[in-house]
């Protein structure tokens, strides 16, 4: 089960920081929480994260199917090295390399869907 994010900073930011509640911008992105990638770009534009806090929760990021999908489409459609999808998403290249084997079927098959 999937926890509701939404709800989750919603009680966040109104026990800790009301005034960003009201800001219609960060209601808008409240509503688009749906998948790994969208709560990490939330949190970060939200928190304005330090750079050692990045190094260290790197190592705990995980990722939902969507979002390697979504990923994996980007790097083909887009002919991107794994070492280059590897430094801009700070994703080891030995992650990617398993994603691909893992979802290469179900990413041919969406990107001769998107072809069409």
């Amino acid at each position: 089960m999937r926890p509701n994010y939404k709800k989750i900073y919603q009680d966040m930011l109104k026990m800790e920081y009301p005034d960003k509640l009201k800001d219609p911008k960060i209601k808008e992105l409240l509503g688009k929480l749906d998948t790994s990638e969208d709560v990490l770009k939330f949190n970060d534009r939200l928190f304005k994260p330090s750079r050692e806090g990045q190094r260290n929760n790197q190592k705990l990021k995980t990722y939902d199917k969507k979002t390697m999908l979504k990923l994996l489409e980007y790097q083909k459609k887009h002919g991107h090295s794994t070492s280059y999808m590897s430094k801009k998403y700070k994703i080891s290249r030995t992650t990617l390399s398993k994603w691909k084997l893992i979802f290469e079927e179900e990413l041919d098959h969406a990107m001769k869907k998107a072809d069409k």
